[in-house]
């Protein structure tokens, strides 16, 4: 008798092993740390604002051969912006085939970890300024302007690299 109890959860974990693992898999999920943004809100660690954006693409670009030492000023179209869940409620005066008068109203979903964010846009860029010593080098030049533009989603035309002063000019 004492084996069939010992038995039984082993039996269950065996049996439900996939679901189990999904289960925790989400948990891990959920916990996973993010970093808090300026206005309390949280971000993922890849971060989609601009000055984060600009400092990837700054340590990245440095790696890059022939390129050396850079700065990168990004400029917006539009800014990111959080969606968020809405309740709409619509109440009518009078008959529902010739209403005399409606009224609507909304309030936002919050659930147990605040408000519920339905989308993300992320931020538009209008145009790249890229400052590097490789700014001189036709090739470097050619390579810089496709990594931010692989990045940015902007076009050749709406990037510029510069090559950096020197320090004797």
């Amino acid at each position: 008798m004492d084996k069939r109890k010992l038995t039984k959860p082993l039996e269950v974990l065996s049996r439900y092993k996939y679901a189990l693992l999904v289960a925790a898999l989400g948990v891990a999920l959920l916990l996973w740390p993010g970093r808090e943004t300026a206005d309390g809100g949280k971000t993922d660690a890849g971060g989609s604002q601009p000055a984060d954006i600009e400092r990837a693409l700054e340590e990245i670009l440095g790696k890059m051969n022939g390129v050396g030492q850079v700065e990168v000023m990004l400029t917006l179209q539009s800014g990111s912006e959080l969606v968020l869940a809405q309740d709409a409620t619509l109440r009518y005066s009078g008959s529902a085939q010739a209403p005399d008068d409606y009224q609507r109203s909304t309030d936002t979903v919050q659930d147990s970890g605040g408000v519920v964010v339905t989308r993300e846009i992320f931020p538009q860029f209008r145009g790249a300024l890229v400052v590097c010593d490789g700014g001189g080098n036709d090739a470097v030049r050619l390579q810089v302007v496709e990594a931010v533009a692989a990045v940015t989603g902007l076009g050749s035309d709406r990037i510029a690299v510069i090559k950096r002063q020197s320090a004797g000019e």
